[in-house]
């Protein structure tokens, strides 16, 4: 009996000039409880230092979502160090959010601010947006950032997502932009 994978179950391994974007492994979480819990990290996320409780769930949320619904997202590596620097892909968080993002591909980022101002979440982001288009599961990508978060709305339009209209999301105000693949 032959069965047709429809989709990807696990993250895909990507390559760029300076990074790998893989599949989290559970080795990964010291690294990644180091990220969630800097402070500059969150600041426009939740503004709260994920718990190590709180990150080990953030990884399995990652599997998990490669598993159910056939992307998800990488965690970033620098290729020179074999250091964990971020992590970027997509997701269908199900949100209680205005407007709804139910049934999109909502794209993600964060990265260490050790790492910042050299290019590599931009490279990542590129990435994560090449393996989306490609993989031809949506028609277009969605992303959701604090009005004050700069960086991220200035990183966001050079990757060519445009603001399509502004919204909430947890009670504050929430810029919505989008990219299309056609």
């Amino acid at each position: 009996m032959i069965i047709e994978q429809e989709r990807c179950t696990a993250a895909p391994t990507l390559k760029g000039e300076r990074i790998i974007m893989r599949a989290h492994q559970a080795s990964d979480f010291d690294a990644c409880c180091a990220l969630w819990a800097d402070p500059d990290v969150v600041r426009y996320i939740s503004g709260k230092p994920s718990s190590p409780t709180d990150t080990w769930g953030r990884i399995l949320k990652y599997a998990g979502h490669w598993s159910l619904s056939g992307f998800g997202y990488w965690a970033v590596i620098e290729k020179d160090t074999g250091e964990l620097i971020g992590d970027v892909g997509f997701s269908d968080f199900k949100r209680d959010i205005t407007p709804s993002l139910d049934g999109l591909a909502e794209a993600g980022w964060v990265i260490s601010p050790k790492f910042h101002g050299k290019g590599y979440a931009r490279e990542a982001v590129e990435l994560g947006l090449s393996w989306l288009k490609d993989s031809r599961l949506f028609p277009e990508a969605h992303c959701i950032i604090a009005p004050e978060n700069i960086a991220s709305v200035t990183l966001a339009e050079r990757v060519g997502f445009e603001k399509y209209t502004d919204g909430s999301y947890m009670g504050s105000p929430t810029i919505f932009m989008k990219q299309s693949f056609t």
